[in-house]
């Protein structure tokens, strides 16, 4: 039986990850970059398998943000391609392991094909007593998931809907395109450090962990020791401890 990683004697709950350097290992390697991101898919199934062994609640996965739609046409063709093939090759899987997949963003740009597919499989890994929740990010950009927040509050506020003195963290999280409260680990591969437009609301208190490995490399082993570090971590939230 896997062994659990705590943190002060409580479950790490929700994890966030920037799955970053693809394309850049594909190149290191002599590869097209669409390589590079089917080899990514594989780390995913072995991340999301450790989390469900790991009593993780949420996994939460950066695969494209708002600004890559400026990459090649040609890779995002790839990418929409290799979206397909994952859903359908994975999907039976996650049934069997209780994960319950789920997307955020604006995923309507990408087509009615994969639109199709996402509904499709999220209605099939649907399950109450799910051991995992997969977040997966698609044309998603924080800013302006703020935005559309503000928009949304503004809205309710005009049609009397909702006072503004009545507005709080829970308001903010209702009006949220994404699927998960506070972030409590945010790991990122590749070697940049920084968050790059990902969850800005939900990672305020958030351990942050950059990787010096590209996403393709990125190992079980890996992943455990950045769950370690978390449990290492002195959490005071403000507090004087």
């Amino acid at each position: 039986m896997a062994k659990l990683i705590k943190q002060n004697n409580n479950l790490l709950k929700n994890v966030g990850i920037i799955m970053d350097g693809n394309g850049r290992w594909a190149l290191k390697n002599s590869f097209k970059v669409s390589e590079g991101h089917k080899r990514g898919v594989n780390v995913v199934r072995k991340i999301v398998e450790e989390s469900v062994k790991q009593e993780i609640k949420s996994l939460t996965l950066y695969a494209f943000s708002s600004e890559n739609w400026k990459r090649p046409k040609t890779e995002i063709n790839a990418i929409k391609k290799l979206i397909i093939n994952a859903i359908d090759d994975q999907s039976q899987e996650l049934k069997e392991q209780k994960v319950k997949l789920r997307f955020f963003g604006d995923i309507e740009n990408f087509g009615e094909k994969i639109v199709n597919k996402i509904s499709k499989v999220e209605s099939e890994t649907n399950c109450k007593n799910s051991r995992l929740d997969l977040n997966v990010a698609l044309g998603y950009g924080g800013q302006q998931d703020i935005i559309e927040i503000v928009r949304n509050i503004s809205n309710q506020i005009l049609s009397k809907k909702l006072k503004a003195k009545d507005i709080d963290k829970k308001t903010i999280e209702k009006f949220s395109m994404v699927p998960v409260g506070d972030i409590d680990l945010l790991i990122r591969t590749g070697g940049d450090k920084r968050v790059s437009n990902f969850l800005l609301f939900q990672i305020a208190y958030a351990e942050i962990m950059f990787i010096d490995k590209f996403w393709p490399d990125f190992s079980v082993e890996d992943y455990k020791n950045c769950l370690h570090s978390f449990k290492k971590a002195s959490r005071r939230f403000g507090k004087r401890i």
